[in-house]
């Protein structure tokens, strides 16, 4: 097959109609290679992305894959066009010693997942796949609840610390932006087959191609829901509203947890036995880092970064970068960062476009926002995280848990400032030193009660300094970014675990059969990444598993 690149289409201010689409790339696929269309035998979309160069006229550009016979020949003759080259389709494989057969039916020979996140719903599926029937133990409730539960959460203010934007089925993810895209390398297709899974679960078939791949909250939960039953159906089973309470430990070796079921600590401790252990935590799982930092676990502090969402019209950021076109494809986004000698990096994180801000508490008497957008992302605001990396000068690097502690107390003042509710800001009354009273010349897209006061004070001065700096020159990027109408909300705190839960190359921790995984144990940063290392974990115990299976 041969893979081409760099072919362009108008955008169409109508929408891609998807068979005008392909006859438009069939037709400039002949003309690339010099052969007659009907010589064509298969064309497939590998990529799509919009090219705003020549703005407002937007562009989508394609990367295909083609079958067309005498491939060998058309690849001699086109040897000086770099956008004419060999394609090998990439395709994820199961590791072989184990796929298709099962091990035995003794409860400690089955792998336990904590945490139904991409990371730990991705090893559990493929472990599944493999036939080792994984349980996968939950702290929070099914999707279908849990979305009930935040909902009444924005509504009413009222915190279930087990079923919330940060626990329950999905992970911190569900709650999100749900944008898919990665910058981990991947040559072996774990990205692709993430992807797919997706897809094949309810996901839109564009994830497949778009090079920035989104899905929404409202879809997230339909995808999340029939991952599960895949699941199920391959052996699997799921535990939800059941925390683990402590692992057990003896002799360098995990040999299985205790826990108890529902939120209440007057419930009796419960003993599952397990010689395969993996913790996809999350990163908020506070009390999980206490315990397992309590049974020596090796772990060590991380830094992280912390820092504000900022929210603007959408409209402002798809005219800064498309120009003013009536109609734009999808709304624009945007990734800033401000790096000088001496001082923090600031930079932009899970930027929504058309999306809103949300409360994302998971603990009473804390504050945390997050950014979330619906599947046609069709809020009137675009908004961001702006964070500054945070570590040393805040915190004990040589206290594992000192980062967690550091985050525990700047979301206790964003609850105290805000009185609960979202505390905001408007840029041009942060520069000023004064408190807000009322909205400019737009207001806020967010869930969850917000409160205008005064956030300056809230960072360090030399953190103040760096976000006022960086926010001067990301408005020189994006026309309009530091607007005084831009609204601040605080406090953005779970960008990245503050904790790593140490492993080997073998994926295991010193203590044996204990497999940390994901964002939380420190090893990835967004839905695919997390989904990866998921799978990575997962093939690491098909491997161990090898030479026990009958």
């Amino acid at each position: 097959m041969i893979r081409l690149t760099q072919l362009h289409l108008p955008v169409s201010s109508e929408g891609q109609d998807k068979e005008e689409e392909r006859r438009a790339l069939r037709k400039k696929t002949a003309s690339l290679l010099g052969i007659p269309e009907e010589r064509i035998k298969m064309l497939q979309i590998l990529r799509r992305s919009i090219d705003a160069r020549k703005k407002p006229r937007l562009f989508y550009s394609y990367s295909l894959a083609v079958s067309c016979g005498k491939e060998e020949k058309l690849l001699r003759r086109h040897a000086g066009d770099n956008r004419i080259s060999a394609y090998h389709p990439q395709r994820y494989l199961l590791p072989d010693p184990i796929a298709g057969r099962r091990v035995s039916g003794r409860a400690e020979e089955k792998p336990v997942i904590i945490g139904s996140g991409p990371a730990g719903i991705f090893a559990a599926y493929l472990l599944a796949l493999a036939g080792l029937q994984p349980l996968v133990i939950e702290r929070g409730k099914t999707v279908d609840e849990r979305m009930a539960d935040v909902e009444a959460f924005w509504r009413t203010g009222r915190l279930d610390p087990s079923s919330n934007v940060q626990f329950g089925e999905g992970g911190a993810g569900t709650f999100s932006d749900g944008k898919l895209n990665t910058q981990v390398r991947d040559s072996l297709g774990r990205n692709r087959f993430v992807l797919e899974t997706l897809a094949a679960c309810g996901a839109p078939q564009e994830i497949l191609i778009d090079a920035k791949p989104h899905i929404g909250t409202d879809i997230l939960v339909l995808v999340m829901r029939n991952l599960r039953q895949k699941i199920i159906d391959l052996g699997g089973s799921f535990r939800f509203q059941t925390r683990m309470t402590r692992p057990l430990i003896r002799e360098g070796r995990i040999e299985g947890l205790y826990f108890r079921k529902g939120s209440s600590s007057d419930r009796e401790e419960e003993f599952l036995p397990c010689s395969r252990l993996v913790l996809a935590i999350g990163h908020s799982a506070r009390d999980s880092f206490e315990t397992l930092y309590n049974e020596q676990v090796p772990m060590e502090a991380k830094p992280f970064a912390l820092g504000f969402r900022v929210e603007h019209p959408q409209k402002m950021i798809d005219d800064s970068q498309y120009g003013k076109t009536s109609r734009p494809p999808v709304p624009a986004s945007y990734k800033l960062a401000r790096s000088l000698p001496g001082r923090r990096g600031v930079y932009s994180f899970c930027m929504c476009p058309g999306g809103y801000v949300v409360n994302a508490s998971s603990e009473t008497g804390r504050l945390a926002v997050n950014g979330m957008s619906y599947a046609n992302r069709g809020s009137a605001n675009a908004n961001s995280a702006i964070v500054l990396t945070v570590g040393k000068r805040e915190f004990d690097m040589r206290d594992p848990l000192a980062g967690m502690a550091y985050q525990r107390e700047m979301e206790k003042r964003a609850y105290a400032l805000g009185q609960g509710s979202i505390p905001q800001q408007l840029w041009g009354d942060y520069l000023v030193n004064r408190p807000s009273s009322s909205y400019g010349s737009f207001a806020s897209c967010a869930r969850g009660d917000c409160r205008l006061t005064n956030l300056r004070g809230f960072l360090s001065e030399d953190m103040e300094a760096d976000l006022i700096d960086a926010m001067s020159f990301f408005g020189k990027k994006i026309s309009g970014f530091d607007d005084e109408n831009a609204i601040l909300s605080a406090v953005e705190s779970r960008t990245s675990s503050p904790v790593r839960i140490l492993r080997g190359e073998n994926f295991q921790s010193k203590i044996k059969g204990l497999y940390p995984c994901g964002e939380g144990a420190g090893y990835a940063g967004g839905i695919t990444s997390a989904a990866m290392d998921g799978l990575k974990v997962a093939e690491a115990i098909i491997r161990e598993y090898a030479d026990t299976v009958t």
